[in-house]
Parts: structure tokens; sequence; C-alpha cells
């Protein structure tokens, strides 16, 4: 069109020069410079019609006066201006033709001088402009000149300019920034790189250079551009620079493949790896890129006697990174393989080396590690670390850095640490164990030389970010198990020292715990003792939390002991110094000796230091001198034992020489003081750790025996400090603090060993109580005598403050243990001052001249206000103790004494307010007294003052829920609360007024359980308090113990059916806690960490070890059972009327699942009045439809009602006169229970009538349309009839050939299908073949069991028999395992016995299953019970109620029911019905199956196979089916049963087609269906998984022509099918079908 228009144009005036000029006049519109561009386009190619110099000259007037001038111009819109869309198009569409006609210009003009005259200006203007332009328009123009007039330039005279020009747009395009840098990569570069090789040698000269910015993007843009020239072709005539030779150019094109940010990068870097194939493969000549490592592989090399090898492998390398494009795992998985294959390329067996760089690999794993699908990622790291099992790979420094840099990274990521499917709680991440596999393998393989690098590198990354729990306790496991070797020294101690620092931050305190322990352990193994001192060991080990991990006694105490001994010889000197500014020595008393002296000694310079120090050197000292003591104690094992007392007695004679002076040298430094008693609380905690075996322990008895002996000095220290007012300044409140601590432990001390007349500790309580009353009265008196009342010195309050905490310490003590009770019951001096005490009073600040010195101090200690708030927690310590000593004397009101005597006690009221009070301002890590104070006070007050109660619950509550779990405060904080909230006697007293409080109570009970879901383990501290506090002694028969459990019984029931659905990264966690404490005492933090019982599962535990204590004899108990069961029968109810969706596993199948455990815990209990009551709600139960394990629950207890009652039988053969209708989904629950009608009639005498009638019930259903009904009849009436011949009773006239004709018909079939297979497996179905009503139920030894029948369901007392023998292991654990439940309801026996918090009788055991039950795993019968519905033989919707316990397509006999009826029904309509068969199993969204519902009906097709037939009654579903459904065969078949499914359908003539994109699909207008044929469509976001990808005849694919990689599945699916009808339609002959309307 353009050539017609220029000749057009020519045509009408013989001067081209008069057609320029007019162009060039007027309006530059875009229209008239492209009209100008192609006008001298033409006139180049034509030679310009003889113009001649005129034509040239008027090429230089163009250029000169328009197109340039034009092209500034566009430049003049200033930086920042907006910039419409429109404007900037036609901007653009000026610029390109104005550039392209300026080329012609340059051509035309005959001569170079025009042409770089341009090149001179434009270049001018774009270096002010380069990267950072100031107009934006600027150096866009200036690039169109470049582009235009570069070609024109001569390489020999313009070099330097061509060169100049070329660097400067280089610079441009890997700058990045604006239009005018894509310009420069786009057009420019191009356009140099054609023109010469000077151009082109510049380029590559600043792409290569080290100095070149490293913007993967935009290099791999330039490189792209320049590909032609830089990866030419054979053919090519000019030789340039073969980018294949440069290191630097493949390690962009590396970046850029596994570049995860930006796709058309990565698309980039294939096309140069791809055309440097090609070009390699079509020159024929080897190339090498010389390696950056002496001996190591190219990068890229070539040779045509490899040429076959080296296609394979990059082919398949460059697939597999097109395939990672679709970012799906299914897709991916096939190729995976190919990965390994490339390794076998890569690696010389011979040579034992590398021939293809290690680094491609990587750029692989590194796209998988990156991706978005966290899937792939794990597939990748799991890839990964698989490699070292199947082949040993040579070494190589990339591997190296790659495992520190990427996989590391990807391993950060928490999510890929869970489990795999069908894997059990605990078992361990399959990840993390295969890290800990690969790292073992790796690092044994690694150069000796090597490996101490690579192991401190390692380490530091660890300490390079903020981990999780869980990848740092994986990798902490996996260091743990490298084998022992010298690798790592000082620096790796010290690396390890600050992964210790980085698992502090988890709050999962067991992780926390296991990962120090895993640490510690990889010290021991790789550090070489020879690089570090003993100073240097004990430093690591202050990093460790010693209440967490390495507690004295467990098992890492005796491994690190054991390590110490071996190596004690062995240490070096430390490089830096050690603590104290000690001697080092290599032997380890020494050390410990010299240790301990330089710690008792005082320097001068420190002998007036204010602070007290700081607490790390005395745990240092503690710690190694009793690891030093235990390995002594190794040493002598068998031999003499009194030389490990000596060394001990060594170590601490410097400390109890300066103890035993305490109480006489009246000068000794402050310093050392507080060292030596800090020493003291270090050794008795740290010997005292749960993890301690306190039984023989030699070394505890000689240490307890040398503090008691210092026990009178150090008392009458701490007495003359805390009495003598020593203690006037703020740091002096730490040195209270650690008076009165050491006070308490040395009571405790005494207590335990003995308490005796004349005892130390004795002489010092009394007097310290009494000084310090003495001195807070002093105080109150001396500030009321002076007016004005005068400012109190800092000195004055912080005595006030030391005396009212030695008070509290006192009555703390005294509470705890009644052996210090001093005083009698009688008022005291003591208890009056306690009960007229000012509460709540806060102390003023310090007089201002004494401001500086006390902000001094504060700087390095606490704030005025923590020291008030202390000294109102103290206040309130005190009251404690004085109400619990005289709860007795607390009256229900205040009216009655006009003169307390005290009035802290007499005046409760008061009180409590001023408990009110003290809520708003301490802070909640000192309230504990507090509700301690109210827990007294407010059943004294609920009766008369139930508002002022209700504002304490409040209150209380607003403090409780503003809290984090993860605090430390937060679970004492609750505790208390739960103990004040939920006391017996307020509970009793607020229901029997049944006023505000009682409902406020349930309203907080309420709250409580909402908050577990958010904070676990909340409802387990209240469901624990409330059932401990309501059990009764099995001897107590009163009948009002369990009134307050009665009036809360809601509480119970929600601690029956309580449990969340947790999310991936809360059951996570629990995974991995249960992992670790599967460990047991092998990992240490399981012994000293105690297991805090918070997860849910203990709700429902604790639940039902209090229903065991339960007495159905006791009427009140058996009242609260039986209201218990009513409430439980009600949810169920709600639960089933629920609308919210309901699918195995979901909340309403769990909460189900646990109404009917809990049923059957408490049925011994129910009598026949109470079954009277309730029979018809279980029967209705069996009416509704369940999942299978709850179907199971009703059927076992209705088994139980019926055998303990027979009476109930008329009642459940009416189950079977109901309507056909009512009975659809349920049928198959009763006649499974009449599979067991021979436990059911055992305490029948006459059994003929009984068996008559349930003859009579199953026979009727036998010849039912139903396929899976028949089989529930057929099995139910072959147990029958085994029970008439057993018993001899075979005289049923006209029955007796009808069921033996029935029976010998179904066991000698040959029916087609699967009927003869199906008919064997519900026989062998666990229910029918294994399980035992009874055996199952009561677990008595066999020789008791028809003791067991004959009692326990023939008495109401079930105490003797039901609550010493119970079935936990079969109702809790074996039934849900194999029932398909989720492994978070399978409650293990171990866990009943574990939670101790309720303690049974003795004589109570928890029992699993005697019977063959418990030794069946899931896949003996999943396959019966996976499935939800079975296929029907009518086309009813109502099929979606069938129960769901058989495998519907397995138990359908397509032949008869879906081929023969729907066709039939379909012949009648006038429709044809094709062979096709449409699985949709793998689709879960109900919009996309309701479509292909109406379209497979609409192409007729012979069924639709889905996962659920309940999505049929989805409105969504519906809505697009439009009544499809009811016309088309819908065939129920789980995605677990697909590779069966597909299996049968093959071996019955089908051809397996599936909708994917694969490396050997087949592209639909190609392939030609079969009539027999099954289309198998993929899910909507990860398509066909792999493992059926492999089950399938062949793949087809839909060709694409746009950039979306797929379409919807429904649209797939619709494309597929007709495309078969189509197809169908034409081998027959027939038209296509007529058009319809959608």
């Amino acid at each position: 069109m353009e050539w017609v228009l220029a000749e057009t144009l020519l045509a009408q005036s013989r001067d081209p020069r008069v057609l320029l000029g007019t162009l060039c006049r007027g309006e530059a519109s875009a229209e008239r410079v492209e009209t100008l561009r192609f006008l001298l386009q033409r006139l180049e190619d034509e030679g310009a019609r003889g113009g001649g110099d005129a034509l040239s000259e008027a090429a230089r007037e163009v250029a000169a006066e328009y197109l340039v001038p034009l092209l500034r111009g566009l430049r003049a819109r200033p930086a920042g201006a907006p910039d419409p869309e429109p404007g900037r198009q036609a901007r653009g569409r000026v610029l390109r033709a104005a550039g392209a006609a300026l080329r012609s210009c340059a051509r035309l003009a005959r001569g170079p001088p025009l042409a770089a005259a341009l090149a001179e200006e434009a270049l001018r203007d774009l270096l002010p402009a380069g990267p950072t332009p100031g107009l934006e328009g600027g150096a866009e123009a200036a690039v169109e000149v470049l582009a235009a007039v570069g070609p024109c330039l001569r390489p020999r005279e313009d070099g330097p300019l061509l060169e100049r020009v070329a660097q400067a747009a280089l610079v441009l395009a890997l700058a990045g920034d604006g239009e005018a840098a894509a310009l420069a990569a786009g057009r420019l570069l191009p356009a140099l790189g054609r023109g010469g090789a000077v151009a082109l040698r510049a380029v590559w000269g600043g792409m290569v250079a080290p100095s070149a910015p490293d913007r993967v993007g935009l290099r791999l843009q330039v490189l792209s551009a320049l590909a032609e020239r830089l990866l030419p072709e054979p053919s090519a005539h000019e030789t340039g620079p073969d980018a294949r030779c440069s290191s630097r150019f493949w390690r962009t094109v590396q970046a850029g493949l596994a570049h995860a940010e930006d796709a058309l990068t990565r698309k980039r870097a294939r096309y140069l790896l791809q055309r440097a194939v090609e070009v390699s493969a079509e020159r024929g000549v080897g190339c090498t890129c010389r390696p950056q490592e002496a001996n190591g592989p190219s990068l890229f090399w070539w040779s045509e006697k490899k040429k076959d090898e080296l296609l394979k492998f990059w082919e398949n390398y460059i697939l597999i990174m097109e395939t990672l494009e679709g970012n799906q795992i299914h897709v991916i998985k096939p190729v995976l393989p190919k990965l390994n294959n490339l390794f076998e390329y890569a690696v010389s067996e011979e040579n034992a080396c590398w021939l293809f760089h290690p680094s491609w690999h990587m750029c692989i794993y590194k796209r998988m590690f990156e991706s978005e699908n966290k899937i792939l990622t794990k597939e990748g790291v799991i890839h990964f670390l698989e490699l070292y099992e199947t082949k040993v790979l040579p070494f190589s420094p990339e591997f190296s850095e790659f495992i520190i840099g990427p996989l590391m990274d990807a391993l950060s990521e928490s999510s890929l640490y869970s489990r795999s499917p069908g894997q059990l709680i605990g078992s361990g991440s399959p990840l993390g164990l295969k890290l800990q596999k690969f790292l073992v393998t790796y690092i044994s393989l690694l150069p000796e030389e090597i490996k101490s690098s690579f192991l401190l590198q390692f380490i530091q990354k660890m300490t390079s970010r903020h981990w999780c729990a869980v990848p740092i306790l994986f990798l902490s496991k996996a260091l743990a198990s490298v084998p022992r070797c010298k690798a790592l020294g000082l620096e790796g101690l010290l690396a390890l020292r600050d992964v210790l620092q980085c698992t502090m931050i988890t709050h999962q305190i067991l992780l926390r715990g296991a990962a120090q322990c895993y640490l510690l352990q990889t010290a021991m193994n790789l550090v070489d003792v020879e690089k570090v001192s003993l100073s240097d060991i004990s430093a690591f080990l202050m990093s460790l939390r010693q209440e967490e991990s390495l507690g004295r006694g467990t098992s890492l105490w005796t491994e690190l002991c054991d390590w110490l001994r071996v190596n004690e010889s062995c240490f070096g000197q430390s490089s830096t110094g050690s603590f104290f500014g000690l001697h080092e020595t290599s032997s380890l008393n020494a050390y410990v000796k010299n240790l301990v002296q330089e710690y008792i000694k005082t320097p001068a310079w420190e002998r007036e230091k204010y602070s007290m120090p700081d607490w790390f050197d005395a745990k240092l000292v503690a710690l190694m001198v009793l690891l030093a003591v235990d390995v002594e104690g190794m040493k002598n094992q068998y031999s003499e034992k009194r030389r490990t007392q000596n060394v001990l007695r060594i170590f601490l004679d410097p400390l109890l020489d300066a103890l035993m002076k305490f109480g006489t040298n009246a000068y000794m430094p402050l310093l050392k003081t507080d060292r030596c008693l800090q020493l003291l609380l270090k050794l008795l905690h740290t010997c005292l750790l749960k993890g301690s075996s306190t039984q023989d322990d030699e070394v505890l008895t000689l240490l307890q025996n040398c503090v008691m002996s210092t026990t009178e000095s150090i008392s009458e220290f701490i007495l003359r400090r805390l009495t003598m007012n020593e203690l006037s300044s703020v740091s002096d409140l730490d040195r209270c603090h650690l008076y009165l601590s050491v006070l308490v432990e040395l009571t405790c001390l005494h207590l335990k060993v003995g308490w005796k007349s004349g005892n130390p500790i004795w002489r010092v309580l009394s007097p310290l109580k009494n000084a310090s009353i003495r001195h807070l009265q002093d105080t109150d008196d001396g500030q009321v005598a002076t007016f004005p009342p005068q400012e109190p010195t800092l000195e004055k309050q912080i005595q006030r403050v030391v005396s009212m905490a030695a008070l509290a310490t006192v009555c703390e003590a005294t509470d705890q243990k009644p052996e210090l009770q001093l005083d009698s019951l009688d008022a005291g001096p003591v208890e009056r001052f306690l009960a007229s005490l000012q509460l709540n009073q806060t102390l003023q600040k310090p007089h201002p001249e004494e401001q500086s010195s006390f902000l001094e101090e504060s700087s390095s200690s606490q704030g005025w206000g923590k020291i008030v708030a202390q000294y109102v927690h103290d206040q309130w310590v005190c009251l404690s103790f004085l109400l619990k000593k005289y709860h007795t004397f607390i009256p229900a009101s205040e009216g009655e004494l006009l003169e307390p005597v005290l009035p802290a006690v007499q005046m409760p009221g008061r009180t409590l307010q001023s408990a009110l009070d003290a809520l708003t301002i301490l802070p909640s890590d000192q309230i504990l007294p507090v509700f301690c104070c109210m827990k007294i006070l407010v059943p004294k007050l609920l009766a008369s003052s139930e508002s002022l109660c209700i504002e304490a619950f409040d209150m209380a509550w607003k403090i409780i829920s503003s809290l984090s779990n993860t605090q430390l405060i937060f679970w004492s904080n609750l505790k208390a609360f739960v103990q004040f909230v939920f006391d017996t006697k307020v509970l009793t007293i607020a229901a029997k007024i049944k006023g505000q409080a009682y409902f406020k109570i349930k309203e907080i009970m309420y709250k409580m359980i909402e908050m577990s879901a958010i904070k676990t383990g909340v409802f387990n501290t209240l469901i624990s308090y409330c059932c401990q506090s309501w059990m009764v002694p099995a001897s107590s028969v009163s009948q009002g113990s369990l009134s307050s459990a009665n009036n809360y019984s809601e509480l119970v029931l929600e601690a029956c059916i309580f449990g969340t659905v947790f999310r991936r990264d809360q059951r996570l966690i629990q995974d991995v806690q249960t992992f670790i404490e599967n460990l047991g005492p092998d990992c240490a933090a399981n012994v000293v960490i105690e297991n805090t019982k918070r997860e849910d599962y203990y709700v429902r535990v604790c639940a039902v070890k209090f229903l065991c204590l339960l007495d159905g004899s006791n009427m009140s108990h058996k009242l609260f059972m039986e209201d218990l069961a009513i409430k439980l029968l009600d949810k169920e109810e709600v639960v089933s009327k629920s609308r919210t969706r309901y699918y195995v596993n979901s909340q309403q199948h769990r909460v189900k699942n646990r109404i009917w455990q809990i049923l059957l815990v408490l049925f011994p209990s129910f009598d026949q009045n109470f079954l009277t009551r309730i029979i018809d709600k279980i029967f209705q139960a069996g009416f509704i439809n369940s999942q299978a394990s709850i179907k199971y629950y009703i059927e076992w207890i209705i088994i139980l009602i019926l055998h303990k009652f027979p009476q109930f039988l008329p009642k459940f053969w009416d189950c079977f006169s109901y309507g056909e209708e009512n009975l659809k989904t349920s049928i198959c629950t009763f006649l499974s229970v009449l599979s067991h009608l021979d436990i059911i009639t055992q305490n029948i005498p006459e059994k003929k009538l009984t068996l008559k009638q349930a003859l009579a019930a199953v026979l009727q259903w036998c010849f039912h349309p139903n396929f899976s009904v028949r089989l529930y009849a057929l099995v139910a009436l072959k147990k029958i009839w085994t029970v008439c011949k057993t018993g001899h009773i075979e005289e049923f006239g006209a029955l007796t050939s009808v069921v033996e004709s029935s029976l010998n018909q179904v066991e000698n079939m040959h029916g087609v299908g699967n009927a003869k297979k199906n008919w064997q497996r519900i026989q062998d179905h666990f229910f029918f073949a294994t399980f035992h009503p009874l055996k199952d139920y009561c677990l008595e030894r066999p020789e008791c069991f028809d003791i067991f029948v004959k009692e326990s369901f023939s008495n109401l007392s079930v105490k003797s028999t039901f609550l010493f023998s119970f079935p936990a292991g079969t109702i809790f654990y074996i039934l849900p395992r194999l029932s398909g439940l989720v492994e978070d309801e399978w409650i293990a026996i171990d866990k009943f016995t574990r939670f101790t918090d309720i303690p049974l009788d003795a004589d109570f055991q928890w029992y699993l299953s005697p019977t063959q039950l418990r030794e069946l795993t899931p896949g003996d019968w999943a396959q019966q019970d996976i499935g939800s519905n079975s296929g029907e033989a009518d086309a009813r919707p109502e099929w979606a109620d069938v129960q769901k316990k058989l495998t519907p397509w397995k138990t359908s006999v397509p032949d008869l029911d879906l081929e023969l009826i729907f066709p039939g029904r379909a012949a009648k309509l006038g429709k044809s019905v094709s062979r096709l068969i449409v699985v949709a199993s793998l689709i879960d969204k109900p919009t996309n199956l309701g479509g292909l519902c109406r379209t497979c009906e609409v192409f007729g097709a012979s069924a639709l196979v889905v996962a659920s037939l309940q999505y049929v009654n989805d409105r969504q579903f519906q809505h697009l089916s439009v009544s499809a459904e009811q016309w088309l065969p819908l065939v129920e078949v789980k995605p677990a049963q697909l590779t069966d499914y597909l299996q049968q359908k093959k071996s019955e003539g089908y051809t397996a087609i599936g909708a994917e994109q694969t490396a050997r699909s087949v592209g639909l207008p190609q392939y030609c269906f079969p009539e027999k044929s099954l289309l198998l469509l993929g899910n909507e976001r990860e398509g066909i998984p792999a493992n059926l990808i492999q089950q399938l005849d062949v793949c087809v694919e839909i060709p694409q022509q746009g950039i979306i990689r797929s379409l919807n599945v429904h649209v797939s699916g619709a494309l597929l099918i007709w495309e078969y009808t189509r197809q169908q339609l034409l081998r027959q002959g027939d038209p296509p079908p007529s058009p319809c309307l959608f």
C-alpha cells in the first residue's frame, strides 16, 4: 500500500524535490512524517530517478531543516511532566518515522559527512541525557537518530565515532531507566551490530568487562538483541566475537535461567542457550569456554565427536527448563527423571570428574527452589537431597556454594517439613530425615582440606537470618548426626554459639530446647579440642538454657561429661584470655579450682561498685563445678567414691570459707558477699534441675550438707542486712531479692532434711518478721507525726520496700510450709498490723536533692514504677496469707461489726474493692496475689454483693484476655483466674441464686472455649481444674457431690466434643513436637521441660477420665450422665441440621464422631427407663446421612442396647417399616446391626421368633435394585442363617427355600463386572469379619468375659466392672484409625495414661482390643469405606444419600444399571447415547462440574464420574446443570480410587485419554477418538497427577495461539467431548447434531 501511494505521488510531479518540500511544510503529524518516510525510501530504491546532486542536496535539506528540528522538538517535554497514553503513542510513531526518513536522507545524500554529523550531534544530546535525562524525550530522539544513521557510518573512517556510539548505547541500555533504554537495547544496538564488527566489538567489550553492571535482565536483553551477531550461523559473512567462549556470557545466561521474578528474562536466557547449541551443531567445529578453575569443567564446550550426546544433554536440559515454566507439579514430576539422566551425562565415571559444569544443574534446582508453588519447591529440595543415595558425584566448589546458598535458603521454609500423606503423627519429617542423611553423606565425601571451611560456612549461614523453629531444629539435628571429626576451631564454636541465639527467638519451648541439645552434640562431635580452650567451652555452654536442654542427670549431661573426660588433657590455651584473668590450664579440675578462686576473689577497684554483679559468672562457675565433679565421678565409677567428695570439697572450700565468715566479718566487701550468695543459689538450682535424679546422688547430698553447715552464718548476715537499715539505694533492692531467695532456699533445704528445734532458720524468721513490721509502723508513724508532712527520702523509701518484701517472703514461706506456723489463730500484733495495711498505697518518689543519684542508679536497675508495683504486690502477698489463715472469720456482710479487730478480714467488701483497684495499677506480672485474695473473698460476698463480684469477674477476664499466650506470665495468671472464677463454692452459690453472676460465669466459660481456638491450652486449664474440683472419692456416695457439675454440665459437654481443625502451620508444629516427644529420654529437652499437656485432645481425655470416675450406682452421678447424654444427642441433631458444608474430616464430622464416642463411654450407666426416653433419637440418628465412622458408632450402640435390653426389638423392627424413600439413606445401617444378631439374641431364651422376624426383614432388601443395599442385605442374611443353623432352628416354612436359594445364588454367581469380588470384600469387611461388639467393648480377661456379660449388662452399678477396664483403645484409637479419620482424632492409650491430672483408681486399666481388630490396617478394608455413596439403579438425585461404606463404582454393575437403564430411558425420548465416559473426579468446583454435567448430557456421554455425588445438591451445580443430572448417569469414584477404576475400564476395552499437556501429548486435531473412550480431566489448579498420567493410554492437548497457558477445565472438557461426538457422527455418516441454545 505504501508503494502504491509513493508511485501515485511521484506520478503527480516529475520533480521529487517539490514533493519533499511540500511534505516538509505544515503540521508535523504522524501521517505526514510517515508519508515522507516511504517517499524517501521509494526514491532511494529507484536511484532517485536521475535526481543526481539536486536530490542529494534536497535530502540534506530535508534532514537538516525538517527532520532534525522535528526530532529536537519532540524532546521538549520536561522530565516528570504528564504524558497521556495517546500522546505518547503518537510521539512514538513520529519518532520511528522520522528516524527511518533520516536514514534514507543519509543514504540519498551520497556521502558520510551527513551521517557522521548527525551521529555526532545525536551523541552530544544523548550523553548528557544518559541514564538520568534532563528531558524525558531527549534520549529517545537521540537514540532514533543514532539507530537511523549508525549503519551509514564507515567502519574504517568513522571507527572512533562508532565505538563511542556503541559504548553510549550500551551504557544507556544497561541503565534500564525509561523508554530510551529499551530503544537502545531493542533498536540501536542491533542496528550497530549489523553495521560492522567495530561497533560489535565495542559492545561486546563493554558486556564482558568486569566493571559492567550486573543487571541480569538488561544484559540478557542486550545479548538477545545481538544474538545473531554474537552467535552467528555458519553462513554469516562477517565474524565477530564468539559469545560461546566467554564465561561472563554463560554466567549471565545461567543467572537468567534461574531468575525467579521475570519470565521474560528466563525466556531470553533459554533462547540464547538454545541458539548457542543450534549454532554449535550447525558449525560442526569444536569450541571451549575456558574454565575458571585450573582443573575444573568448562561452562560450555562442543565436540563434533560427541555431538549426539551433547545434543541429547542440552535437549533434555532445555525441556526441563521449559517445563518448569508451567509451575505445576503434575506436569514437572514426569520430567524429573530426565534430571537424573543429566547427571549421568555430566559425570565421567572413568575419570571421576565433571564433563559439564555442575552450575547448569544448580540452575534447575534454583529455579525449583524459588518457585511460587511450594509443592514444587519441596519436590526440588527432596530430589536434590536424594542425589547421593544413588550416585557419587565428584567434588565441586560450585556444589558446596549451592548448598550453603540457595539450598539453605529453601530449607528455611517451614512448610517443606510437613508430613507426607498417610504418614503417622510423630514419625518425623521426611525432608528432615533426608536432610540428615544427605549432610552426613556429603560431608563424609568432602576432602579433608575442604571439610572444615564447608562446615564453618554452613553454620555461619545458619546465623544469617531469623530461622523459624522447625527448620533450625532439623538443620541442628542433621549437624548433630555428622560423624565425629576435628573440623571446627574457635571460629566454628563461636558460630555455633551465634546459632544458639537464633534458636531463642521461637516461642515453642520444646523445639527450642531440642535444637539446643543438637547444637551441643554438634559441638562435641565437630570441635577440635586442641584449637579451643576450656574457657571457650564454658562460654559456649553458657549460651545454652539449662532449664531447656542441659539438665543435670540427663543423657546429654552424661554425654558432655564423658566428652570432657576423654578430651580433658587435649584442650588448648585461650588466645583471648579467660574469665576473671585466671591462668589457663588444660586440666579440668585445675581450671575449675582456679575459676572458683578467681570468682570469690574481689578486685580492689570493684569494691565500691554500687550495682549487684551480673548472674552470668555465677551460672558459669556453678555449671563448671558440677560438670567437673560428675566427670570425676565418672572416672572413679568403679573405684573409691571418696575422691569425688574430696574434689567437690576442694572446689567449694573458697566459697564455704567465705560463707562461714558472713556472720562475723562485718567489713567483707559487698561484691564478694553478692557473688558468694549468687554462686550458692546457682549451685543448688543447677543440681536440682528436673533432669537430675535425686536418689543416691552423692553430689547433691554432699552439697546440701556443705550448705547447711553455713546456714547460721548466712542467716545472721541476711538478718543484719535486712533489718539494720543497710539497704538504702535502688541497687540494694536487687540484693534484697537475692537475700530473700537464699533464705527461702535454706528454709526448704532444712525442711527437706527434717525440722529441728533451735534451727538457725527458726531463729531468723521471727526476728525478721517483727523487725519488718516495726520498721513499717515506725515509717507510718513518722510520716503522720510531722506537720507539714516531709517528703520521704530515698533511703527511707527503699527501707520500706525492703521491709515489705521481707514480710511477704516470711508470709509465703509460712503459708506453704505448715511447720513454720509461729502463732496460733489468735489475732496478735502481726495479724492486726497486716489486717490494717493501707492497701495499694503508692510510694512517693525520693527527695528532690536525691533525684540525681536515683536516676544514675535507675539506668542500670529497675525504675520507680516497678518498685512501687513490687511494694503493692508484697502487700497483697501478706494479705493473702492473712485471709487464708482467718478465712473462717470472714463474714458474709459488713454490717455486723462496729470495731473490727481484723479490718481486712472482717470487712471483705472493702477489701474486694481494694483488690479491684489493685488490678488497675499493677502490671500483669504482679497480679497473682490479688487473684488469690479474690478467690477467698468472692465466695463470701457473692450472695450479698453480687454486682461487686461480677465487676471482679469482668476486670480479671479483661486482664487475662489482653495477654498473649507466648508470655510466661500468661499461664500462671490464667490458672489463678480459673481457680478464682470457677471455684466450687463460687459455682455452687452462683447456681443456687441464679443471678447475673451465674450467667456471667457461663459467658466467661464460652469465651475461654472460644479463646482456645487461638490460644491452645486455655480450655485445658479450665476443664482440668473443674474436673479435679468435682472429683469425688470412690467411697463417697453423697447425693449432692456433683451439684456444681450438674449446673455447669455444658462445660463437660463442650469438653467432650472439643477440638479445632488446625491450620497447616499449627499442625506442623504439633507434628514436630510429637516427633520430639517420641524420642523420649534420648532428647534431653523431654526430660528437663515439663509436658504442659496443652494439646486439644487432652481436653477430651480429661473429660473422659472424669466420666470414668462417676459411679452408676450413685444417683447424682447417674442423673449427671443421663443429662449429659441428652445434651449430646441434642447437639448431634443440631450439627446434623447445620447448613455448613459437611465432608470427611470436617469440623461437623469430627464433632458428631466425638458425640457418639462419649455416648459409648456413658452407655453402661443407661438403664431401661432412660433408654426408653432416648431410643427414638438413637434410631433417628441411623436415618441421617453420616460418614462411615459415625455409622459404626451408631450401629455399635444399637447392638449393645438390643443385647442388654431385648425389649427394644419391636422398635427396631419398626425401623424397617418406614417408607422406601426414608430408608434409602439408612437401611444399610440397620442391616449392619442385623449382621450381629448372634450377639443381640444372647439374652433371649426363645430365639426362633426373633430370627424369623429378622429373616423377613432382611429378605425384602435382598432384591432391592440398589446393588449396595443388596450386598448389605445378603451379608446380614448369611449371618442370620448361620445363627439359625448353629441353633438348629431351620424350620421357617417357605422362607427356608428362599433363603437358601438366595445364598446359593450369591455364593455361586458368575455375574458381570465386580459383583463376585464385591461380595467377597464385604464379607471380609472388619465390621462383619473381625469386630465383636462385646469383646471390643469391655476388655476383661477371656475367662472373666462371661461374668462380665452377666453382671455389667444386668446391673446399674458399673463401678466394679466397667470402670476398671475401659475400652479407650477401641473407641478412641482403633475405630477412628480404621475409619479413615485424620490422625488428629486418634487418641492412643498412652495419652490417657500420660494425663495424670485426673488420677484413677489403682485397679483401673486402659485396654486395647484383644481381637484381631487392633492388628488391622486401614489398607485392609479402606477401599470399602473411602467411597461416599454407591451407584444406583435409577436416576433419582437421592443417590447421594446411600451409606458410605462400599466403593460405589465397584458395588454397582454398570452393564446392568447404567448401560441398560439409562439408554433405555433415553431411547424413549429419542436421544442417542455414546460410549464416552467422562471422569471428573479430580475437579472440586461445583460450577465446573455443573457445566460439565450439562455438556455431557447434551452430547450424549454414557456417564459422568465425579468425586462425590453430594455435589448434585449444591446450588451452584444445579444452577449450571439445569437438571442434566436427572438424565445422565453419575458415578462416584474418589480420587484415591481412580487408579483401580482406570484399570477396570481399560480391561473392559476402554481407551484412557487424558486432557493434559505432556512431552508426548497429541494435538486434538490430529487425534482419532476410539468409540469406547474414557476421558480423564485434571484438577483446576494441579491438572492430572503424575501417577495417573502413567495409567493413561494417551494424552491429548488443545492447540493454543495465545499467551495464557491453559483453558478452564470445563471449556477444555467441552471441546474434547464435542470433538469425540463430531468424529463418531462422521463415522456413522450422520450429520452433526442440530444446534442448541445455551
